[in-house]
């Protein structure tokens, strides 16, 4: 039979081990079993969070599943899917303010995570920009536009039009791979030097363009092509 939270020894209980010493020192487990609060007949909410922690390969894993993986597991219902996504969205716009209150760049780690948590999970190919002022501080994130499983229309024009209309002097661009394949095809080599060249024109410097998938992200920059 499952250990239930509630037979644990008060002082073992996640939410007062997390009220007595802090968060930090919770696994990650006891941390999402107090976002279930409860499990399921036979299983407990610290088991439920333990499989479900195994079934998306760890916590990056499951902040960057999306909708329809979160729900089609077992024990995930509306009210718990919700609460998930909720933290989701947290972390995503903790890093964003992160990125807006500095240099985005002096931050490449901050950069990838949030594209990640951003684009990764999404089950189609999404186009999106990082909108960047002159000392490369973060003024605006966009997803410009969708498309399907293994294709998005991009719009150099419009793209430039928008960098414009909001004072921007550079942009990191990033699209994802739903297939979850980190690799630049042809079309995206092409489209990134399309990119580049009319972005130019208005002299606002594309920085880098990224493919992103759950767990990797490629980088035209960092293999030399921007």
């Amino acid at each position: 039979m499952s250990l239930r939270i509630a037979a644990l020894p008060p002082a073992s209980r996640p939410r007062e081990k997390l009220l007595a010493n802090g968060a930090a020192l919770l696994s990650d487990a006891e941390l999402v079993a107090l976002l279930l609060r409860t499990g399921l007949p036979g299983r407990g909410a610290l088991e439920l969070a333990a499989e479900l922690l195994a079934r998306h390969d760890g916590v990056g894993g499951l902040l960057r599943a999306d909708a329809a993986a979160l729900r089609a597991t077992p024990g995930i219902g509306p009210a718990k899917y919700a609460e998930l996504a909720a933290v989701l969205e947290l972390a995503r716009r903790a890093l964003g303010e992160r990125l807006r209150r500095g240099r985005a760049l002096d931050s490449p780690l901050a950069v990838r995570d949030y594209l990640r948590l951003w684009l990764g999970g999404e089950p189609i190919e999404v186009f999106a920009a990082l909108f960047l002022d002159q000392h490369h501080r973060l003024l605006d994130a966009r997803q410009l536009w969708r498309g399907t499983l293994t294709h998005t229309a991009v719009y150099p024009r419009e793209l430039v039009k928008l960098a414009l209309d909001l004072h921007a002097a550079a942009l990191v661009v990033a699209h994802n791979h739903p297939s979850g394949v980190a690799v630049a095809s042809i079309d995206d080599r092409l489209l990134t030097a399309r990119l580049k060249e009319a972005l130019a024109t208005v002299d606002v410097r594309l920085i880098d363009h990224f493919i992103v998938t759950r767990e990797t992200l490629y980088s035209f920059a960092e293999d030399g092509l921007l």
